[in-house]
């Protein structure tokens, strides 16, 4: 089975619901299931749960068929979606325009000129998808 990751924020921002919309559109696309991550900080403290995760997502989106809750803890938003994704095999990953942004400057601390998408595709294996890009 095809599997969708789209990483958002606890409390789902405009944004992340913008994000989520556009995972729950591609997952139905490709009949995938849809995995939809959050990622508590050590250094804020955070402890969202898979249960204040997935009533905030019903709230704003409704009941998802087909869908999984993930709430992981790591030092780095970015590096903790990287792992997920990979230990997952995700078939797809989508990201909010934003995010792209972030791992952009993160990533040209390492190489020169980055392209996110590339970088991402390169390794994970996986279609990236950046939603809201328009």
């Amino acid at each position: 089975m095809t599997l969708v990751v789209v990483p958002v924020r606890y409390p789902l921002s405009d944004h992340s619901e913008m994000t989520l919309r556009k995972a729950v559109d591609v997952a139905g696309e490709r009949d995938a299931d849809l995995s939809v991550l959050h990622v508590n900080l050590y250094q804020n403290g955070d402890k969202v749960t898979r249960t204040d995760l997935k009533r905030a997502v019903e709230s704003r989106i409704g009941s998802l068929e087909n869908a999984r809750y993930v709430v992981r803890s790591g030092f780095l938003v970015e590096e903790t979606i990287l792992e997920e994704v990979a230990a997952d095999e995700a078939d797809v990953v989508v990201i909010g325009h934003k995010q792209a942004g972030r791992w952009r400057r993160m990533i040209n601390a390492l190489v020169d000129d980055p392209d996110i998408d590339d970088y991402l595709r390169e390794r994970l294996d996986c279609d990236v998808i950046t939603a809201g890009a328009d």
